[in-house]
């Protein structure tokens, strides 16, 4: 765990090692689930907070101008994703995940305080901004440097299991943040949320970040000096020199990874309404219930690469996604029951489980430390802003045209990308085995 874990890591992990590998995923992961929090509380306080900062426009204007405020965080993640992986690279994971968390809490507290625009005009609408760019590069750092941390912390032969707990934080962000919102609206009148209730969640976002900072504080470094120190450590141009055939093979696999994972969850429960005929609040049970069991899903998974290796897993991702996805949004296009589309969405987030419990450490494997955390940074943070960020306004466009069948294809194509993709991951770790 420290610089002379290579030497160490040779010998069976002792049980106090084992505690405390298990406690620094514990504190890197901690800081994940705050991150997702802070940064979906957003959307789903939206609807409160719109007629503050832009009050001029009507209701539907208002969330326009929100949701643009939103899409902005999403650009600024390829940023996040070179920045912090570069820090990661030359400077430490630690100092990485540091910075990264109280980036995302400083964004979350701006919110929280901000004033009005009837207090001080455009200025208002000006910092919100701001605001969700410093949020938005936070989270582009995040997925990089967690993911090259917990890769590399983890024990040879549970690497998956272990780095599964990513996204079970990731999932657990935006089910706090969906409970939070939910609890506060039994709690507060809809006046009470818009006047100053929709702060509440900022105020908690913030609070739990310094929780992850502290936790963060008691890391170790996994990153040895020398490879801090050398002249390629986080070289964007010694990423593309030396590893451009892993560069755009992570790229190609996330793309499809990052288009399905938005499919089946932040844009499924408008899908369930605007396509199925659901009411709003079945589809937000429907959909409450299946990412629960998705978050639950991971380790599963993660446990499962272990055993049959992370090549393996992301083959049966690719040819899964492949040949269920149009059946799955077919089926659901016309589902009338509740428990039939829990089932159906629970089926495809099964599928997604394939790529997202193992994502972090089979990008980490395809690259050495120098550039491991910008090359997972980096191909995360473009593929997510292109694809993932893009997937809800494709799908809403080609419905509104006519052409709803279409996205379904889109999807199709990118998941046989992905699977095509996959034929080039190695049969085995690359750049860990040897420091296993």
């Amino acid at each position: 765990m420290t610089e002379s874990a290579s030497a160490a890591s040779r010998k069976p992990p002792s049980p106090e090692d084992i505690r405390k590998r298990i406690f620094a995923i514990v504190a890197a992961s901690s800081g994940n689930l705050v991150e997702w929090f802070d940064f979906y509380v957003y959307a789903f306080c939206a609807i409160y907070f719109a007629p503050s900062f832009f009050p001029k426009a009507d209701p539907t204007a208002q969330l326009l101008n929100t949701a643009g405020v939103f899409a902005a965080g999403f650009l600024m993640r390829p940023i996040g994703g070179w920045l912090f992986g570069r820090i990661a690279d030359r400077h430490g994971r630690k100092s990485s995940m540091l910075i990264s968390v109280l980036m995302m809490c400083l964004g979350s507290l701006l919110i929280a305080c901000l004033p009005t625009y009837a207090s001080i005009g455009n200025w208002a609408p000006a910092l919100l901004l701001l605001a969700r760019l410093l949020q938005g590069l936070s989270v582009g750092g995040e997925y990089g440097t967690t993911a090259t941390y917990m890769s590399e912390i983890a024990l040879k032969g549970r690497r998956g299991f272990f780095s599964s707990f990513q996204y079970v934080t990731l999932i657990g962000g935006q089910l706090l943040a969906v409970l939070v919102v939910v609890v506060l609206q039994q709690l507060l009148d809809e006046a009470a949320l818009r006047s100053w209730g929709w702060r509440i969640p900022f105020v908690i976002g913030a609070l739990t970040a310094v929780v992850a900072l502290a936790l963060r504080r008691t890391l170790h470094e996994t990153s040895s000096a020398a490879t801090r120190g050398s002249k390629e450590a986080g070289s964007v141009a010694a990423l593309f020199r030396h590893h451009k055939a892993a560069f755009f093979t992570v790229l190609g696999y996330t793309a499809g990874g990052s288009l399905i994972f938005y499919t089946f969850t932040t844009y499924m429960q408008k899908y369930l309404v605007n396509s199925a005929g659901m009411s709003i609040r079945t589809a937000s049970t429907v959909m409450t219930g299946c990412l629960f069991l998705y978050m639950c899903m991971q380790p599963l998974f993660g446990a499962l690469s272990d055993r049959i290796g992370r090549r393996s897993n992301m083959l049966a991702f690719g040819a899964l996604g492949t040949f269920a996805t149009v059946p799955i949004l077919s089926a659901l296009q016309i589902v009338s029951s509740p428990l039939a589309a829990f089932l159906l969405i629970s089926l495809a987030l099964a599928i997604v489980s394939l790529y997202t419990s193992i994502s972090g450490i089979v990008k980490a494997e395809m690259f050495p430390p120098e550039v491991r955390a910008l090359g997972v940074g980096l191909t995360y943070a473009i593929s997510n802003a292109i694809f993932g960020g893009s997937a809800e306004y494709v799908a809403l466009a080609l419905k509104s045209a006519g052409h709803q069948s279409s996205f379904y294809w889109y999807v199709t194509a990118m998941m046989a990308l992905a699977l095509v993709v996959s034929l080039r991951l190695p049969r085995e770790a690359r750049h860990l085995r040897h420091e296993d």
